[in-house]
């Protein structure tokens, strides 16, 4: 949470924001490059996940809302044709926020904890109500 890391507004609406509707995401990195100076900051779970291949890791931050908001649910990368893509969450915080499976199992939001699952399962995040925000490294790789 340091004043040097920027966030970016990615939303529905971003001329028309609603609670619950947008977030601040960081890319680190995307499309085969590395897309942050503080991509060095991802070695740590890199070293411990050990993939084969990065497709993509990104810093999700949703603010504080009066009532829980999900998002909207979807799969990640379910057009590609491998079949192996794992999509990884590693929670930053501890927060009343969850993230959400369409098969109705809830993954609580605790700080330091890492869930992985196939990227083409459906799933969605939410906000939260107990603190400013909800902070979470989404990725999305190829096992080793």
């Amino acid at each position: 949470m340091s004043n040097l890391f920027p966030w970016f507004l990615s939303g529905k609406n971003q001329n028309s924001l609603k609670e619950g509707d947008f977030q601040f995401v960081h890319i680190f990195y995307e499309k085969n490059n590395v897309n942050s100076n503080f991509f060095d900051w991802m070695n740590p779970l890199l070293n411990k996940i050990k993939p084969f291949s990065i497709i993509r890791i990104k810093a999700k931050l949703l603010t504080k809302t009066s009532k829980i908001v999900d998002s909207r649910m979807h799969t990640d990368f379910s057009d590609m044709s491998n079949n192996k893509i794992t999509t990884g969450i590693y929670y930053l915080d501890d927060s009343n926020g969850y993230t959400n499976f369409e098969k109705g199992e809830k993954i609580k939001s605790e700080s330091n904890k890492y869930v992985s699952f196939d990227s083409k399962l459906k799933h969605c995040g939410s906000t939260c109500t107990d603190k400013d925000f909800r902070m979470v490294i989404n990725l999305n790789y190829i096992d080793s």
